[in-house]
């Protein structure tokens, strides 16, 4: 019990931390390619240096140890980010949002496929409950037309979901090293692109508090909370960034949300709310034994 509210905590920590997102993109005045790349850098030098500090003379052998796994998910946090950065771009900061906010049901998808692993009612009520808000605010966004961003949102999310599911299902691989590569790993994919001596003084500072507060400590909140509950758990109370995220924008810019986003994003924090107070109580769908899973799939590790 006390692992997992360590784990709801670290998560909500990392929604607050990952809703600020709007707020930078439209503050730093850079071409898409160069936040990137600089996001990139920060964020990589950020959780790199926690890595440092928690492993120390052990670092090498912590970064050796994320084998296969651990490169795939540092792969798959590479193209979400690549994915969210430009989803931000190309449409509002509120269509991203409420389109992530459907992560809850894209994970307990894909673990369900892999592992056969199956949510408590409490999670799963929440989850409709949360998928309603988004309901709700889809049509406030349908008729804008920002398909390109739409769908670049859309794969961030299904992107973020095989994430989650592989750091909960091998929790016991050091998915920290894996984190710092992805962030650098992004960097480098959009180096081609990218202007990196084009920012100037302020727009540098700016995008060093992105890649450090938001997204280099957003990730590494994530990721160590996602190793403590369930994946579909945290991928709800990862919801929390759907309705804070405008709300951010529009303290800062005035970018005022429709109606429909302020009522959807409204239903999200009371599913993740209730989740949380509710579902405290609930067995851990961790302790779902290994047999539900089709044979194939069967964990052999973090178990």
């Amino acid at each position: 019990m006390e692992r997992r509210w360590h784990g709801v905590v670290l998560l909500l920590a990392s929604g607050v931390a990952f809703s600020t997102a709007g707020v930078f993109t439209r503050l730093i005045a850079v071409d898409t390619w160069t936040l990137l790349f600089w996001r990139g850098v920060f964020g990589g030098l950020f959780i790199g240096g926690y890595v440092v500090w928690q492993h120390r003379g052990g670092t090498l052998a912590a970064i050796r140890a994320i084998g296969v796994v651990g490169l795939v998910v540092a792969a798959c946090s590479a193209l979400a980010t690549i994915c969210f950065v430009n989803a931000l771009r190309r449409t509002t900061v509120a269509d991203v949002n409420l389109i992530y906010a459907a992560l809850p049901f894209v994970t307990a998808s894909i673990g369900f496929l892999l592992r056969g692993e199956r949510e408590t009612w409490t999670t799963l009520a929440a989850s409709a409950v949360a998928f309603s808000g988004i309901a709700v605010m889809v049509g406030a966004a349908v008729s804008l037309g920002n398909i390109d961003g739409d769908l670049l949102a859309l794969a961030m999310t299904v992107i973020m979901a095989v994430m989650m599911v592989l750091v909960r299902r091998y929790r016991e691989t050091p998915m920290l090293p894996a984190a710092s590569l992805s962030a650098f790993a992004s960097a480098l994919l959009v180096l081609p692109l990218a202007q990196p001596a084009s920012p100037r003084a302020i727009d540098f500072l700016y995008l060093m508090l992105f890649g450090t507060m938001q997204f280099g400590l957003g990730l590494l909140l994530l990721t160590l909370g996602t190793r403590l509950i369930s994946a579909t758990r945290s991928a709800l109370i990862s919801n929390l960034e759907t309705p804070l995220g405008p709300i951010w924008v529009w303290l800062a810019f005035g970018e005022v949300p429709a109606l429909a986003t302020c009522i959807g994003g409204a239903l999200v924090m009371v599913a993740v709310v209730g989740e949380i107070l509710l579902g405290r109580r609930a067995p851990n769908s961790s302790q779902i034994s290994s047999a539900a899973a089709p044979p194939l799939l069967r964990p052999t590790c973090g178990q």
